[in-house]
């Protein structure tokens, strides 16, 4: 990151600024979903890597869950296929399962390795198949609007138990994980999980100081499309009731709230088109999304 404009003594007065941050988050774990257009634009990609290195340098133990939606969609385009969603859930059949296999765990989780390993870092890429750490079942998924009904989303999985083992192990030695959200069950069949889902799970096993969960809108918007700075389980509840939150941002929204509950101290629903904008929201006074409270 250069900042040619700012003046010597402006640059210290920012680094001091984020020591009371690094001394409160130093040993603490943050873990990270990383997703929208800070997976796909190539300087968004690059601060977002260095950010997570510097991250690690100053005490903080990051932790990275990534998607990859579009790589997905792209990879079943080039097989002639369409991809199909309900109530913001991939329906993933076993054709589909093998595509999301081999483009999460290989092209982008592979990806976001090299860039952080190029930005001084240590990555590790892992999916739930490694440590045996994401233990999952089918996903039973009731209609919103008509809860006797249930949708049949196919090799979606929803999670049973985390085994963090081999998390902490990498941590220990300062690697740096990168998780792939794929799940296995008792058949030892593979699962596509939302990674939102993952990360939010994994915050709260881990006991995390803080999840971020990137996006590519500024936040949490009301009807107006102004950005809501934070949110209570009522006021979300509300908001999905009104058809405000919906889509793509209710897992999102969900797991955000789940995990707040189950004790990650923040959530925060970061605009990751902002280069560094994860920094920012760490390690200054700058918000750059919405934050859930658990009240």
């Amino acid at each position: 990151m250069t900042l040619p404009s700012i003046p010597p003594h402006a640059k210290a007065d920012i680094l001091a600024q984020a020591l009371p941050y690094i001394r409160k988050f130093h040993g603490k774990t943050m873990v990270i979903k990383y997703g929208g257009n800070a997976m796909t634009d190539p300087a968004l990609q690059r601060a977002f890597a260095e950010d997570v290195v510097l991250l690690k340098l100053v005490g903080i133990n990051p932790v990275v869950v990534h998607g990859g939606g579009p790589q997905i969609e792209t990879a079943l385009k080039r097989l002639g296929k369409q991809g199909h969603f309900i109530q913001g859930m991939r329906v993933t059949d076993a054709e589909t399962m093998e595509v999301v296999e081999w483009v999460l765990a290989g092209e982008v989780q592979q990806d976001i390795v090299g860039l952080i390993n190029q930005a001084g870092g240590k990555a590790v890429g892992l999916t739930g198949r490694d440590g045996a750490m994401i233990r999952a079942k089918k996903l039973k998924m009731l209609d919103h609007q008509n809860p006797q009904v249930e949708h049949d989303v196919g090799q979606v999985g929803d999670i049973v138990a985390i085994d963090p083992s081999v998390v902490k192990a990498l941590q220990d030695d300062a690697f740096i994980p990168v998780v792939s959200p794929i799940g296995f069950g008792e058949e030892n069949e593979s699962y596509n999980i939302n990674a939102d889902v993952v990360a939010s799970r994994l915050a709260t096993t881990l006991q995390a100081e803080k999840l971020l969960l990137l996006t590519n809108i500024p936040g949490v918007l009301n009807k107006a499309g102004q950005l809501l700075p934070t949110l209570t389980a009522r006021q979300i509840d509300e908001l999905v009731a009104d058809g405000t939150i919906s889509g793509g941002m209710l897992p999102k929204i969900a797991g955000a709230i789940d995990a707040a509950k189950a004790g990650v101290h923040a959530v925060h629903i970061v605009d990751g088109r902002v280069p560094h904008a994860m920094l920012l929201e760490i390690l200054t006074d700058q918000a750059y999304g919405t934050m859930i409270c658990n009240q």
